[in-house]
């Protein structure tokens, strides 16, 4: 009995040290599917970051794009309303002359008139004068 006692506690440590050494593989292997799902994790959301920056960058750039036409659109539609400015002053002025020229034409026609009856006047006097 002495000996199958010493051999039980033997048996026991054994079976004591397998289990720890059993459960310290199982949490190394479990630490070691930790690490691996971890980093492919990491990897994944990196991944998935990237595409999502990639994709703002390029409705970002499109709208850059876009902006930079814009504002050439601008520059260029400012630029005709200067010119078509400068037309409409130059056609008001124009317009001006004319309208002056017009009323010049109509005092000219008007004086016309006044001395054509001035002149009749005269002549009817030097007329009725001659003749008396």
């Amino acid at each position: 009995m002495d000996r199958s006692y010493r051999e039980e506690p033997v048996n026991l440590e054994a079976s004591l040290l397998q289990m720890i050494n059993d459960h310290n593989h199982a949490s190394t292997i479990l630490r070691e599917r930790t690490e691996k799902a971890k980093k492919k994790a990491i990897q994944t959301a990196e991944r998935v970051s990237d595409l999502l920056v990639n994709s703002v960058n390029e409705g970002v750039q499109e709208v850059f794009i876009n902006e930079k036409r814009i504002e050439m659109e601008i520059r260029a539609l400012a630029a005709t309303i200067m010119q078509f400015t400068k037309q409409t002053d130059q056609w008001l002025t124009a317009s001006h002359a004319i309208n002056t020229a017009v009323k010049e034409i109509g005092d000219f026609e008007n004086w016309m008139k006044i001395m054509e009856l001035d002149c009749k006047s005269i002549s009817a006097a030097i007329c009725n004068i001659h003749q008396e």
